[in-house]
């Protein structure tokens, strides 16, 4: 008699222990085809990514991985063992890239839980787990907290996996690799973005103008690149009973950086690296053909030395509608949405803060 297993995979709200890690299978090789392709579809502006002429200028060893795809990659190896039967992602919590990664360093991943909290309701609750995203020497190049919204019981069918060794709690992370922790040095470039640190204060609005439209192959490609396995995000039949939409979501870690790099010439043209984000929220979802379209205003800025300085913006996406359309109507664009009792703004799809280490004019 043949016997018929139908494995299973992510867990449920009973299914998490608080104090557990789970170290994900997910073991990957970065390599230049899955960086060149990153930097195609986000088209970010920084040069740090991008040249590693400009990189190695700076005392890093080469181009570096982009600080986004390494979240990115952490979270989609995260969804195996944490969200793959997860109803919603709730909030990116103090992200931190503290040492660079490069083309052929091997990446894995492991998470622990932080807290499991049971909705009134009774039929879904909260996880909060911290992730961290490590190189094949132990350095930890991403490190953050999500939490995400999973619904109540057991996953039936889930294969067994080898027993994880506990995380150690890392500590206060730094938030620049080593290269850029003393004094960081003045490059000199022949061409660039504008944006310097000089050039931003406290209260400025950026309603960027360029937009983008998520195609249907484009995101389901992406989505298997960084090894998302949920899927709500490429499997249509699933979708049609499962998901809000009817129709496949695109993985909420593509909009955030979509996002951000739709910011990047205005806010980021003259970054060196990500701090941070942190504060991080999907008020609603993204399918494909929605146009992506993104704001910024600056919170704080913050002199780090004589050629660099530290400015934080509260960034926010939405779908198809300008910003500066939803602005000029006098909307509060950048209070946090899920908060909100009144005045939400429905086109709302990320909302995120975000602190950038700038160059000077110099």
């Amino acid at each position: 008699m043949t016997t018929v297993k139908n494995p299973r995979y992510g867990r449920k709200l009973g299914d998490f222990v608080p104090g557990e890690t789970y170290a994900h299978p997910w073991d990957v090789t970065v390599d230049g085809g899955t960086v060149a392709l990153f930097q195609a579809s986000f088209l970010d502006a920084s040069p740090v990514y991008a040249s590693a002429a400009y990189a190695r200028a700076l005392g890093l060893r080469d181009r570096p991985v982009h600080p986004l795809l390494l979240l990115n990659l952490g979270l989609s190896f995260s969804v195996h063992d944490v969200s793959e039967q997860a109803i919603a992602h709730l909030a990116y919590l103090d992200v931190r890239f503290p040492e660079p990664a490069y083309v052929d360093d091997t990446l894995t991943a492991s998470s622990k839980v932080l807290g499991v909290k049971a909705a009134s309701s009774g039929d879904k609750g909260v996880v909060h787990v911290r992730t961290l995203l490590a190189r094949d020497d132990g350095a930890i190049v991403c490190a953050f907290e999500r939490k995400a919204l999973v619904p109540a019981g057991n996953v039936e069918g889930r294969p067994l996996a080898p027993p994880s060794a506990p995380q150690e709690d890392p500590g206060d992370l730094p938030r620049l690799p080593p290269a850029l922790r003393t004094r960081v040095a003045h490059v000199a470039r022949p061409a660039g973005f504008g944006g310097f640190f000089e050039d931003f204060a406290v209260g400025d609005v950026y309603a960027h103008e360029c937009g983008k439209t998520v195609g249907e192959s484009e995101h389901m490609q992406l989505t298997s690149l960084v090894r998302n396995s949920h899927p709500l995000h490429f499997d249509e039949t699933y979708s049609r009973e499962s998901s809000f939409a009817k129709t496949r979501v695109v993985y909420g870690g593509l909009v955030l950086s979509w996002v951000l790099s739709l910011t990047s010439r205005d806010t980021t043209g003259n970054a060196l690296w990500d701090l941070g984000l942190d504060q991080g929220a999907h008020p609603s979802g993204v399918v494909a053909g929605d146009t992506l379209y993104a704001a910024s205003k600056v919170l704080a800025t913050e002199e780090f030395g004589p050629n660099v300085g530290a400015v934080t913006f509260r960034v926010v996406g939405l779908k198809n509608v300008r910003s500066r359309d939803l602005l000029a109507t006098g909307v509060d664009l950048f209070a946090d949405e899920l908060s909100k009792k009144e005045g939400k703004v429905k086109e709302k799809v990320v909302e995120i803060t975000r602190t950038v280490l700038v160059r000077k004019r110099g």
